[in-house]
């Protein structure tokens, strides 16, 4: 477990550089080291749950699985990569006048305190601990959605936190039920450890864990941005700087929607049903629906593809509420691409607003003729995100729509229409943003696409074909999820 106590206290030691930290730093450049070396731990600890199985630490405070391991080193390679986006990106919004160096140094720590939180989500045992570090990692963005002062910005903070406190305290309620439940097997010691109560998930009573599981989905379906809990992430995602969303739909929408699953398989133990599956297929679906439609209205390039990580987490919602081998494998593969994809179509939409001065979609025209590497990255990553062959987006839905018409046949169709809206969402958009004529004056900006050129080439790699060590991921992943035989 050295690896996985590397990976919690090198964002700690982050926070504590950065709050101390001299302002004439190169912070941009340091925290890009922070986040690299936390990537290098977390493949160590890859690779001995590769070669041993499922990790439990002594305490049995900290569990490492097939399910989580992989979460664990997506979020810390979306982690560096967001961060080597940010690091010119948000020395530029200084040099313009929207930063001071005391905002810059909030940044970079609270950038930390977030990827601490979000590790800190994954590698828990304790469900308790996992709603803290929840509540931490809202604490982290609050503050980052709030980062320029402006009223707007300060409104979507306060949006955001309410919005989300109320949430979590959902969750809280949820998790004092599972407490209680617990409690009536045996001793309080352990009674809020995942590993315990899986094992004993038969033994508890049926009754409690759907009360709870109800009000678990809505605190943490709060975070996910499931429908109609989903209004402050639009807000959030616009008002907030451009790297914050990026690790907002990359990273913090799936940690949400992994501590659900993981009390969905205590659910699913203990009452041999399927109810805790039909309440995620109802609100996935919804969420799915919904997001697509309101791409249709939607005028602030950020808020636009806010709304389809609304659509993306409704569909992996649903596929995991669906079940069996194939959905769930197909929900893991989703998870991967869309993390991928969104996090660099976020670092493009931020030099996209950064050349045109404004996030207004009707006023950032002509991106291939003033910069071609931003245009064709944008357009490149609305093809993959639409689930265009042969990107990994495609190959996931496909497998969402194959797992619906063998459960559902039923709702295939409406999973059909959901993705031809958002395909039709989307590109009635990007089309004029990136061909449209080029405003005049209209120049340039130093961008840094590395971090797109390497999530959209991961993503077409995953479209054509998996590499052999994530697919046994997925598939040792997807036994643990849905108790059926690998695929």
């Amino acid at each position: 477990m050295i690896a996985a106590y590397l990976v919690l206290l090198i964002p700690l030691i982050g926070i504590i550089f950065f709050a101390v930290a001299d302002s004439k730093s190169d912070m941009g450049k340091i925290n890009v080291y922070f986040n690299a070396i936390c990537l290098l731990a977390t493949l160590w600890l890859a690779i001995n749950v590769l070669n041993q199985g499922t990790i439990l630490s002594t305490s049995k405070a900290f569990l490492v699985d097939p399910f989580n391991v992989y979460l664990i080193v997506l979020t810390a390679f979306i982690g560096l990569t967001t961060s080597i986006f940010s690091a010119p990106y948000m020395a530029h919004e200084k040099e313009i006048g929207k930063l001071t160096d005391r905002r810059l140094k909030l940044y970079y720590t609270m950038y930390q305190g977030f990827m601490l939180a979000m590790y800190l989500v994954l590698t828990t045992n304790n469900l308790g601990i996992m709603w803290v570090a929840m509540e931490g990692a809202t604490l982290a963005t609050v503050l980052l959605v709030s980062l320029y002062r402006t009223p707007e910005s300060i409104e979507a903070a306060w949006k955001y936190f309410i919005l989300c406190g109320v949430g979590i305290a959902q969750a809280l309620f949820g998790t004092i039920l599972l407490y209680y439940a617990a409690m009536q097997i045996g001793d309080g010691s352990n009674a809020l450890l995942w590993s315990v109560l899986y094992t004993n998930a038969q033994q508890l009573n049926p009754e409690i864990l759907e009360i709870a599981f109800v009000f678990l989905l809505i605190g943490y379906g709060t975070k996910i941005g499931l429908v109609p809990l989903h209004n402050w992430l639009p807000d959030a995602h616009s008002e907030g700087p451009t790297p914050m969303s990026a690790v907002l739909s990359g990273l913090l929408l799936n940690d949400a929607l992994y501590a659900v699953v993981r009390n969905k398989m205590l659910v699913d133990g203990a009452t041999h049903s399927n109810i805790a599956g039909y309440l995620m297929m109802g609100f996935g679906l919804l969420s799915f629906l919904v997001g697509a439609l309101f791409l249709h209205r939607q005028k602030d390039i950020k808020r636009l593809f806010s709304y389809s990580s609304i659509e993306h987490m409704g569909m992996m919602t649903f596929a995991f509420g669906i079940g069996g081998s194939l959905a769930t494998y197909a929900a893991l593969l989703h998870m991967t691409v869309h993390s991928l994809t969104k996090s660099a179509i976020f670092v493009t939409v931020g030099h996209a607003a950064q050349i045109a001065g404004t996030q207004r979609i009707e006023k950032i025209r002509g991106l291939i003729r003033t910069q071609p590497q931003v245009g064709w990255g944008l357009l490149i990553g609305t093809l993959a995100i639409a689930g265009f062959p042969p990107f990994g987006v495609f190959t996931s839905e496909f497998l969402v729509l194959l797992a619906t018409m063998h459960s559902y046949p039923w709702l295939a169709p409406l999973v059909l229409l959901g993705i031809g809206i958002a395909f039709a969402g989307l590109f009635r958009h990007i089309q004029p943003i990136v061909y449209g004529e080029k405003p005049e004056g209209q120049l340039p900006v130093k961008a840094n696409l590395w971090p797109v050129i390497i999530h959209l080439g991961l993503v077409l790699w995953l479209g054509l074909s998996i590499p052999g060590f994530l697919a046994h991921w997925f598939s040792q992943a997807t036994v643990l999820i849905s108790g059926s035989a690998p695929l």
